[in-house]
């Protein structure tokens, strides 16, 4: 049998230079790191390298139709054009307008229904606003878009002029997010939350758009994931979805994505982060490195997309009787895989 384990969020980002890993005892991901085969591939972004193990790669097929079919509590898509429509909080840093994202416990049903609605009341000629949980919103448009909408994850703290909507329909969407953003504004369960020193829900984020998706084979047999792209991508491929469990995983050759590391990796936080990656040691990592010694694994293809790069890990079930070969810490290897520190050029003599 093969895994392919996905962990978007295990490297570290490259802007923060501290030791993330430091101090934390990951035997099993050190013994899988030291006798694996280790690559790395330039960076792509993560939406695309799922595409690319289903057999589609395109830059313009529909997220949103994708991300859709992944939700069991919707009912099944129609023909109709979807967008994601995920709610958003803008903030000013220094001259920049920085978008942020919300975790998925900071958002209550109750607002996120209260929103919605209020969004359905004002754009009705727009389309349809739907709530699949708390922080996954979607709109089913009255008619389809054209523009150029860039995915969510590629703006997150970034600043958003520079990923404005483009295209033949950009300026409508640029309208149309201040429109959406002073109805946000204005609505007193945002007051509230401000109120409550909370930040407000004051914007959505839309993308997504494109072409729907078609089956193309892949080499999987069961996709398991939390994240509902993933999800999504094994419906359209024909393919049993589950959330993740090892023991079934074990069963057939599975694509598993594992999402624990992902946020708090994009919001630098780090307590967070070393928690999960306790618990994916105890959860994944060990059971997995143990399931190769004993022959229950044939291979195990480890992928970590980065902010720099994608790193990629091969191990097999005889790999640990490769004795020359000695475990690598992840802190050891995100050290390694830092960017050099700058030195000022030297002067003049």
């Amino acid at each position: 049998m093969h895994i392919h384990l996905i962990i978007p969020g295990l490297l570290w980002p490259a802007a923060s230079l501290v030791g993330p890993a430091a101090g934390l005892a990951l035997p099993a991901l050190a013994h899988l790191l030291g006798k694996g085969r280790m690559t790395h591939v330039e960076f792509e972004p993560y939406h695309t390298q799922l595409l690319r193990l289903f057999g589609d790669a395109q830059a313009s097929t529909a997220l949103a139709d994708l991300r859709r079919r992944g939700e069991s509590c919707l009912p099944p898509a129609d023909d109709a054009h979807y967008l994601c429509a995920d709610p958003v909080n803008l903030s000013f840093a220094r001259e920049h307008l920085l978008l942020g994202e919300f975790p998925d416990d900071d958002i209550e049903p109750a607002e996120a229904h209260g929103l919605v609605a209020a969004l359905n009341d004002t754009f009705g000629d727009l389309g349809h606003f739907e709530l699949a949980s708390p922080t996954r919103w979607y709109l089913r448009l009255n008619e389809p878009t054209s523009a150029r909408l860039y995915p969510l994850h590629d703006v997150v703290g970034r600043p958003i002029k520079h990923f404005l909507p483009e295209g033949d329909d950009g300026r409508l969407w640029q309208r149309t997010l201040n429109e959406l953003q002073i109805v946000l504004h204005n609505h007193p369960l945002n007051q509230a939350r401000e109120a409550s020193g909370k930040r407000p829900i004051n914007s959505v984020w839309p993308w997504g758009a494109g072409t729907p998706p078609q089956p193309r084979p892949c080499s999987f047999a069961a996709v398991q994931a939390e994240d509902p792209l993933a999800l999504g991508l094994g419906v359209t491929a024909g393919l049993p979805t589950r959330t993740p469990d090892l023991a079934s995983a074990l069963n057939a050759n599975t694509l598993v994505v594992v999402e624990r590391l992902l946020l708090p990796a994009r919001q630098l936080d780090l307590d967070r982060w070393r928690q999960s990656l306790i618990e994916l040691e105890r959860d994944w990592f060990a059971p997995l490195a143990s399931a190769l010694r004993q022959g229950k694994l044939r291979t195990l293809t480890l992928t970590a997309p980065g902010d720099r790069f994608t790193l990629q890990l091969h191990a097999g079930a005889r790999d640990h009787w490769r004795f020359w070969r000695k475990p690598l810490a992840l802190d050891a290897l995100l050290k390694s895989l830092a960017p050099p520190p700058h030195l000022p050029d030297a002067a003049a003599p």
